[in-house]
This record gives structure tokens, sequence and C-alpha cells, in this order.
């Protein structure tokens, strides 16, 4: 994160005191969309080691250990299930696989789509709700303005940090409010919420 990035965020003055108290690293990205929401549903609702157990296992199916959507679509449920994965989950890869397959876009380059532009697209996979895309734009697309308001972490992290309470509709448009100062960089702010909130709760 440059300097400019962190003197932006700073300007205000409660971020400034979470930046100031809070180690964040940024994690690389191979840049691989279609992979990554493969390992999305996988992880969804489960425990990290879990999530990571049934992982491998799947990933065990495939000679290369990438799943391949032709190879994917040709399991069988049984087969799918034998790694550990629900029935739904099983028909989410595949309903996954099946869309990069016949949009032609394993390899797309995603640069030129605007961001809620690729949050409409990918939303149209069945199992791929808009909470999947966003963590793909922040991490494997390296959006900067992403700001995740169905995350609970989230949520958590700015009603602790600006001292208010709200639900549904009202606490989004709120935290929305609260971070058109972030803007362009959300994404960034968004980092450090996640990290200070588990600090401090």
């Amino acid at each position: 994160m440059t300097p400019e990035i962190l003197n932006h965020l700073s300007r205000d003055s409660k971020l400034r005191s979470v930046i100031e108290s809070t180690q964040v690293t940024f994690p690389e990205t191979d840049g691989d969309v279609y992979a990554r929401l493969i390992r999305a549903i996988i992880y969804q609702q489960l425990s990290g080691k879990a999530a990571s157990t049934i992982y491998g296992r799947f990933i065990e199916l495939f000679p290369d250990e990438y799943p391949d959507p032709g190879l994917l679509l040709s399991f069988d449920l049984p087969t799918l299930r034998s790694v550990g994965l629900s029935r739904q989950k099983s028909g989410y890869l595949q309903n996954v696989a099946e869309f990069f397959q016949q949009e032609g876009i394993l390899e797309k380059d995603w640069s030129d789509m605007e961001d809620e532009a690729i949050i409409k697209y990918l939303t149209q996979i069945k199992g791929v709700g808009k909470w999947t895309v966003e963590m793909l734009l922040m991490f494997t697309l390296n959006r900067t303005d992403i700001l995740p308001v169905d995350d609970l972490g989230i949520q958590q992290g700015m009603q602790l940090l600006f001292g208010f309470e709200a639900k549904g509709r009202e606490l989004k448009e709120k935290m929305i409010e609260l971070a058109e100062p972030w803007r362009p960089y959300r994404t960034f702010a968004s980092l450090y919420l996640w990290r200070w909130k588990d600090g401090v709760v």
C-alpha cells in the first residue's frame, strides 16, 4: 500500500487510529477468478480447518490439481460427495464450471469491466452471491474501492468504530455514508477494519 493511500485514509481521524494501531498484510493473488470462485464456494459456511480438508480432497480429484471445468462437469454426485461436499455445494461448483466453460471466460481479462458489472455478471450463477464476488474483486482482481456492506465483520467494525447501532437497510446506508471519504480506497479501509475488529472484540 502506497503512502498516498495511507495519507488519504488517515484524513478520517477515526480510521487513522485504526491504521496506527493495526498491522495488515496484503495477500498476493494469481488473478484466477474461476479457481478462486471454486475455492470460495467450498469454504462457504465452514470452519477454516474443515474447509481446508474438503478442498484438499476435492483438488486431488484433478490430475494437475487444477479444477478443470470439463472434468468437474464429468463427475457424478457420489464422486463429489465422497470428498465431503454437500449435494448443494456440488451443484454450485458444477454451475460455476458450466458458466465459465459456456461463456469461454477461463482466461478472461477482467480489467475492462467495472466492479458492479462483474458483480451483476457473476451473480447470474446459482450459488454465487454478491458477497462472494466482492471478495473476488478485493482479493483476486485487486480492486481498490470495494466496501462489502453485507460482511458481518465490516458491519461490526464500523459500528464499533463510529459508535452507532442500526440494522438492515439503515445499517448499510449508514456504512456507505460513513465510508464515502475513504473512496477510492475502501478495499484497504475494509482490510484494516477486519483486522482491527478481530483485535478488539
